[in-house]
């Protein structure tokens, strides 16, 4: 069964997963809506990637419970797998085949037939069609793992920390083919360290930690309200900051090589 167009995409309720006597997740419940791009925020060991892992099929949970386009993970895990894209913090492909031939290779692990020109356009890197992972820059590596991710057309894109390594115009660049792919029609869930990402991209965050959910509400009204609640920045706000500066010196265009 999969969901209407009215109804969540994703649904997580009172998930709790726990290693011995550490609980890693605890109690969390959240929904993500059709064409929404949904961050979880939070420090090292706040539950992240756990939470994604669980939702991922990748783990087992303890307790609570977590659908996918109306289908339960737990009961049909294979039936999830067919429905989202994962893009992992490291991935490992294939050394001797190229991008093309990678991309074809995954579409037959879904039985689909693919374009793997298309893909590698959806993400700047169709000049690079005949090449090897082992001759990509990092950003290509990461924005090739994005490809591999949508063969199957995912209801739900998952993003486990982006663009974690890159420089300022492989970022900004990123963040453009993820706002692509979510005006396409692609849900999208994502974590990151860094809040200037969320604040751009992200139409909701939950903020994690301890694995609960502390918060959770559109970035700019979590802003809002917490400068109701009184809060003043010891720092001097400017207009510009100091990535601005670096990219008005030495431009926005994307650096592969």
């Amino acid at each position: 069964m999969t969901s209407d167009a009215n109804d969540p995409v994703l649904v997580v309720r009172a998930l709790a997963k726990r290693y011995g006597s550490l609980v890693a997740v605890d109690g969390i419940s959240f929904e993500v809506g059709k064409k929404e791009i949904f961050g979880i925020l939070g420090p090292n060991g706040a539950g992240k990637t756990t939470t994604l892992e669980c939702i991922e099929t990748l783990r087992t949970f303890d307790e609570g419970s977590i659908t996918v386009g109306g289908i339960d993970v737990r009961e049909h895990p294979d039936d999830v797998k067919r429905i989202i894209g994962v893009q992992l913090q490291s991935s490992s492909f294939f050394d001797r085949l190229r991008l093309d031939e990678l991309l074809d290779l995954f579409g037959t692990l879904y039985g689909r037939t693919v374009d793997p020109i298309a893909l590698l356009r959806e993400v700047e890197l169709h000049d690079r069609a005949n090449a090897m992972v082992s001759e990509l820059s990092g950003g290509q590596k990461q924005r090739f793992s994005i490809a591999a991710a949508l063969v199957n057309d995912p209801l739900v894109l998952f993003l486990d920390e982006p663009t974690t390594g890159l420089d300022p115009q492989a970022r900004r660049h990123l963040w453009g083919i993820v706002k692509r792919i979510r005006e396409e029609g692609t849900t999208v869930v994502l974590t990151t360290h860094y809040m200037d990402e969320a604040e751009e991209l992200c139409d909701r965050v939950a903020i994690m930690d301890h694995g609960k959910i502390a918060t959770m509400d559109n970035p700019h009204a979590l802003i809002d309200q917490l400068l109701q609640n009184g809060f003043s920045s010891t720092r001097v706000q400017r207009m510009a900051t100091l990535e601005d500066v670096f990219l008005n010196l030495t431009g926005h265009t994307l650096r592969d090589e």
